[in-house]
Order: C-alpha cells, then sequence, then structure tokens
C-alpha cells in the first residue's frame, strides 16, 4: 500500500505558502490596476495595501466556507 507523498509538516508548509501566494496576487493585482490607471506611488501603495487586506477577506471566506464541505470530527467518515 502507498502511504501519502507528504509528511503533515509539509503538507502544512505547502499549505501556508499556497495562502500567502493567494494574498500576494490579489494584493499585486490591486497594485497593477492602480498602476494601470496612472496612479501616483501613493495611490499604486494604497492599491497594494488595499489588495492585500481584501486577499485576506477573501482567503478567510473561503476558508470558512470550504469547512463547511469537509468531514465533521468523530462522524466516520
Amino acid at each position: 500500500m502507498v502511504g501519502p507523498s507528504l509528511s503533515d509538516e509539509e503538507r502544512d508548509v505547502a499549505s501556508r505558502r499556497l495562502k500567502v501566494g493567494f494574498v500576494a496576487l490579489v494584493g499585486a493585482s490591486g497594485a497593477l490596476i492602480s498602476v494601470q490607471a496612472g496612479g501616483s506611488a501613493t495611490v499604486v501603495a494604497a492599491g497594494l495595501v488595499g489588495g492585500l487586506a481584501l486577499g485576506y477577506v477573501l482567503l478567510w471566506f473561503l476558508l470558512r466556507w470550504w469547512a463547511e464541505f469537509l468531514p465533521a470530527p468523530g462522524s466516520g467518515r
């Protein structure tokens, strides 16, 4: 029988990197939209910070939503 290819620690590290990458992608998108609109450096920085905040909120929402589909502990699944 073949076991899992990742240990629990490696899975946690990969999950954390994916979460950080998701938030960074949304933040970079906000900054790039500010650049595309011709904003100054202050506006671009605000777009980056706002995008990072929005990315964090989106991640929080998605993780809470996804938890509804996971089996409950002790349910036998």
